[in-house]
């Protein structure tokens, strides 16, 4: 079994495909959730448009597959509405150091 943090933490390293911004700070994951050895985790994007949803899912599973204590990954694609206000001091940081506004 995995312990949720390390789940988040994990999560943390993984990096929106097309910014070096992790998807935690951008308030992209909205769910984990660990059942012994299965992970769950809610996502949603910055658009429903967006062209990375499946890269996004995949970089997800994987990062999470390489845990200890992980055999199974699901990841719950939600379309809730994302806004500015999801993304975190860090992220907010992050993005204008790019020259994002």
């Amino acid at each position: 079994m995995v312990a949720e943090a390390a789940v988040w933490a994990a999560l943390g390293e993984v990096q929106d495909p097309e910014l070096p911004v992790g998807i935690v700070d951008l308030g992209l994951v909205r769910s984990v959730r660990v059942d012994g050895a299965a992970v769950t985790v809610g996502i949603t994007f910055t658009s429903i448009a967006c062209p990375c949803t499946d890269v996004l899912v995949e970089d997800v599973a994987a990062r999470l597959g390489r845990l200890d204590g992980v055999a199974r990954v699901e990841v719950e694609e939600l379309f809730e509405p994302w806004s500015r206000e999801d993304v975190s001091e860090a992220g907010r940081i992050a993005l204008l150091a790019l020259g994002v506004t």
